[in-house]
C-alpha cells in the first residue's frame, strides 16, 4: 500500500512546484542569446512580476494551511510544509540565477553604450545634475520614517513598492560612533520611475537606478542632523494578499481555515528581501518592526529589488535592441461594407488576437449596439481594459433600447476596484449588471447577441479586454449555430437564476459536467486504441494540475494513445515514465509579455482524433480543479472544418517550436529540445501564415 502511494507521488507534481519550474522557463529565456536585450530585461521583469503574485497568493495560502492546527488535515498540513521548503530550496536557487543573468545583461548594455551607473561612480557634471534633480524635483519626495520606539508602526505600506533601510551614524574625530539611527525610506517610483535619465556624454546613454539617486541625495535628505556616515540598503517585502479558494483541499477544511486564521493573518509580510550587504543591527531593527517572523521566506539578495520594474526599462530609442514589430492582421472576409452580423449568419467565423485585430470583436459590439434587428445582448466580463471600448460599445446598446446583461466578475484578483468602478457605470446607463454565482467565479468568455433574424453568440479562450488582445494569444469564434447558440444563452440563464437545473449537450461547462465529459472524451481514444483503431489527443492549455484528468492521461498513454500537448504554466504530469507515460509529450512555451514581438501564451485547444471523425474543442477552462470545481467555464465544440484546421495548425506549430520551447518532463529541468537544422519559432510561423493569408 505505501509503494503504491509512494509511486502515486512520484508521478504528480504539486501545483505550486510545477508553477516555480514555469516561472523558470521566463527566468532561462533572459538568458538565450538569441533575444533582443532589452527584451530579456523585461523577460527578468516578468519572472519578478509574477514570483510576488505566487507569493501574495499561493505561499499565503499554504502558510496558512500550515499554521492551521487541526488534526483533521494533518496530510493537507504535511504537504503544504514540504512543498513551502521545495519552494524555499527552488527560490533560492533561481535568485542566484536572476542575479547572474543580471548582472550579464547590465555588462551587455555597456558594450551597446548604455551603462547604468551607481551613485559611486558618478562624474561632477553628473553630480551636478543629481543635485539639481533633488532640489527642483525630488525634494519632498523623500519622506524618512524613523525606526524607533515613538514612530508609528510602518504598517500601511504595501508590496509594489521598493524601499531603502539606511543607517546614520554621527562620528567623533577619532571614528568613534556617538550616536546611531535607523529609518526607512521609500521611493517615490510612482511620480519618477525606477530609472532616471542622466545627460547622454561621449555617445553614450546613463542611466541610474532611483535607489542609487536617493542614496546620493542622502546627505540633503537629513541636511542639519549632523550625520558623518550614511549607508542606505534596498528591500522589500511580500504580503499575504488572500487566500485562494479553490479545491486543493476539502471545502470544510477551507472555510475553517477561512474563518479561524484570515483575519489574523491578512495584509502581514510573508517575504522578505533584502540586500545581504545589510549590516546586521539594521537587519535586525527592520525586521523587528516589520514583524517578519521565522515562517516567513527570507531571500539575502544583491543590491537591487523589485525588478517588475525592468518591463519599464528605458529603451533609450535603441529600437534595434527589441523585437519587432507585428502590427495585427486584420481579416479581409471580416473587415469590408457587409454587415459582419450577417456574415457570422452565413458561416462560423474565427478570430485569433494578437495576430488579427481585436477591433473585429469591438466592431461585433459596435453593430450590435446601434442595429435596428438586434433585441438583447448578454456577455460576461472577467477582467477590463482602463478605457474599455467594449463597455462603451455596451453603454451605446442600452442607451438605444437593447436589452443588455453583463456579468461581471468582482473577484478577478487584483482588478477588483477597477471591475466595481465600471460596474457602476454600466449600471447608471441602464445596463442589468449582475455579479454572479456566490461561491463560483465567472471565467467563462462568452457574447450572445438576440436578433431577429436569429441569435449569434462568440466565444472566447481569453477576456474581451483589449490590451490583453494585444499580448495574449486567444481565439474567439462567432457563431449562429442554433444548438450552440442556445446553450450559450442557457449558460447566461443559470447564472442569473442557479438553482434551476441546467443540461447542455453541445457546450463543456463547468461546475456542470466539464470534467465528466473531458474523462469519456479520453476514455473513447482509450477504448479505439484497445480496439486496434488509431488514437490521438492533441490539446493546448496553460495549466494541468487536476488529479482526475492527469490520472486518465496516464491510463490513456498506457493503453497506447499518443498525447501530445503544448502547456505554457502549471503541468503535474511526469513524462517519460515506461508503460505509464511514454506516449506523453509536452512541450512548455512561455513568451514576453509585448505589443511588439512574442505574445503570451493563453488559448486553450482540444484535439480527438475519434477514430478520424475529429471532436475539436476550445474555451476558457485549464484542466485544474478551480477551472472545473469552482469556477464557471465554457469550452465549445468546432464544428467549421476551416477553423478546425487552423486550430489544430495553431497546436502543432507549438508543437514543433524549438526555440521556444523547453521540455516540460515533471523534473524541473526546463531542458530545450535538440534542434536539427533552423529552429522553429511557432509565433513567428503563425504571424507569416495570417500575415500572407491578409
Amino acid at each position: 500500500m505505501k509503494s503504491d502511494e509512494a509511486r502515486r507521488k512520484k508521478l504528480y507534481v504539486e501545483r505550486d512546484i510545477s508553477w516555480m519550474y514555469f516561472n523558470q522557463r521566463i527566468l532561462l529565456e533572459a538568458a538565450r542569446p538569441e533575444v533582443p536585450l532589452l527584451e530579456q530585461l523585461t523577460f527578468l521583469g516578468i519572472y519578478s512580476n509574477n514570483l510576488d503574485e505566487f507569493f501574495r497568493v499561493r505561499v499565503a495560502t499554504l502558510n496558512r494551511i500550515v499554521e492551521y492546527g487541526d488534526k483533521n488535515i494533518r496530510e493537507e498540513r504535511d504537504t503544504a510544509a514540504r512543498t513551502l521548503k521545495q519552494i524555499g530550496k527552488l527560490h533560492n536557487q533561481y535568485y542566484r540565477q536572476f542575479e547572474e543573468t543580471f548582472a550579464s545583461i547590465m555588462e551587455k548594455l555597456k558594450q551597446e553604450n548604455i551603462h547604468v551607473i551607481k551613485d559611486t561612480e558618478l562624474t561632477p557634471e553628473q553630480e551636478l545634475f543629481i543635485t539639481s534633480l533633488y532640489r527642483n524635483r525630488l525634494n519632498g519626495s523623500t519622506n524618512p520614517l524613523f525606526l524607533n520606539k515613538t514612530s508609528r508602526q510602518p504598517d500601511d505600506q504595501t508590496d509594489e513598492d521598493i524601499y531603502l533601510a539606511i543607517r546614520l551614524q554621527r562620528k567623533d574625530g577619532e571614528g568613534k560612533v556617538k550616536v546611531r539611527d535607523y529609518a526607512v525610506i521609500e521611493l517615490p517610483t510612482n511620480e519618477f520611475g525606477r530609472f532616471i535619465r542622466l545627460p547622454d556624454s561621449d555617445g553614450k546613454t546613463y542611466l541610474m537606478f532611483l535607489d542609487d539617486v536617493i542614496r546620493y541625495c542622502l546627505p540633503m535628505i537629513f541636511i542639519g542632523m549632523n550625520y558623518t556616515d550614511y549607508e542606505a540598503y534596498t528591500f522589500k517585502f511580500t504580503k499575504d494578499a488572500e487566500m485562494e479558494i479553490d479545491s486543493d483541499l476539502r471545502t470544510g477544511v477551507l472555510q475553517k481555515i477561512s474563518k479561524g486564521v484570515k483575519s489574523r493573518k491578512r495584509g502581514e509580510p510573508i517575504r522578505f528581501v533584502y540586500d545581504q550587504q545589510m549590516p546586521k543591527d539594521l537587519l535586525r531593527k527592520l525586521t523587528d518592526r516589520l514583524n517578519v517572523d521565522k515562517n516567513d521566506t527570507r531571500v539575502a539578495g544583491g543590491r537591487y529589488h523589485n525588478f517588475k520594474d525592468l518591463m519599464k526599462f528605458p529603451d533609450c530609442g535603441r529600437t534595434d535592441l527589441k523585437y519587432p514589430a507585428w502590427p495585427p492582421v486584420f481579416k479581409q472576409e471580416l473587415n469590408g461594407e457587409e454587415s459582419i452580423l450577417k456574415l457570422i449568419r452565413k458561416q462560423d467565423r474565427s478570430l485569433h488576437y494578437p495576430y488579427q485585430s481585436f477591433d473585429t470583436v469591438i466592431r461585433v459590439l459596435r453593430e450590435a449596439a446601434i442595429s435596428k434587428e438586434v433585441r438583447s445582448i448578454k456577455m460576461t466580463l472577467y477582467r477590463l481594459a482602463k478605457d474599455s471600448k467594449v463597455v462603451k460599445a455596451l453603454i451605446c446598446a442600452a442607451q438605444n433600447g437593447k436589452k443588455v446583461t453583463v456579468i461581471i466578475e468582482l473577484l478577478a484578483r487584483f482588478d477588483e476596484a477597477s471591475n466595481i468602478n465600471w460596474s457602476k457605470r454600466m449600471q447608471d446607463a441602464g445596463i442589468k449588471v449582475i455579479f454572479g454565482v456566490e461561491g463560483l467565479k465567472i471565467h467563462s468568455k462568452l457574447i450572445h447577441i438576440g436578433t431577429r433574424f436569429g441569435d449569434l453568440a462568440c466565444i472566447s479562450t481569453g477576456n474581451f479586454h483589449e490590451g490583453n488582445a494585444r499580448m495574449y494569444t486567444d481565439f474567439t469564434i462567432m457563431t449562429a449555430h442554433r444548438s450552440i447558440v442556445r446553450e450559450v444563452n442557457s449558460v447566461f440563464d443559470f447564472i442569473e437564476k442557479p438553482y434551476l437545473p441546467a443540461n447542455f449537450k453541445e457546450l463543456l461547462v463547468s461546475p456542470n459536467d466539464m470534467r465528466k465529459r473531458l474523462i469519456a472524451l479520453i476514455n473513447k481514444e482509450i477504448k479505439n486504441k484497445q480496439q486496434g483503431k488509431e488514437a490521438y489527443i492533441l490539446a493546448k492549455v496553460n495549466h494541468i494540475t487536476d488529479r482526475a484528468l492527469v490520472q486518465k492521461l496516464y491510463e490513456a498513454s498506457t493503453a497506447g494513445v499518443q498525447i501530445d500537448l503544448v502547456v505554457r504554466g502549471n503541468c503535474s504530469l511526469v513524462t517519460g515514465v515506461p508503460r505509464i507515460s511514454d506516449n506523453i509529450r509536452i512541450n512548455g512555451i512561455i513568451t514576453v509579455r509585448s505589443i511588439v514581438g512574442d505574445f503570451l501564451e493563453h488559448s486553450r485547444i482540444f484535439h480527438f482524433y475519434n477514430n478520424g471523425f475529429e471532436e475539436v474543442y476550445m474555451g476558457s477552462a485549464d484542466w485544474m480543479p478551480r477551472n472545473l470545481d469552482n469556477r464557471i467555464e465554457v469550452l465549445t465544440p468546432v464544428y467549421d472544418k476551416a477553423i478546425q484546421d487552423e486550430l489544430k495548425k495553431v497546436v502543432c506549430y507549438g508543437l514543433r517550436d524549438t526555440a521556444k520551447g523547453r521540455i516540460v518532463d515533471g523534473s524541473g529541468e526546463n531542458n530545450t529540445w535538440e534542434e536539427s537544422g533552423v529552429p522553429f519559432r511557432s509565433q513567428e510561423e503563425l504571424y507569416k501564415y495570417y500575415k500572407e493569408s491578409e
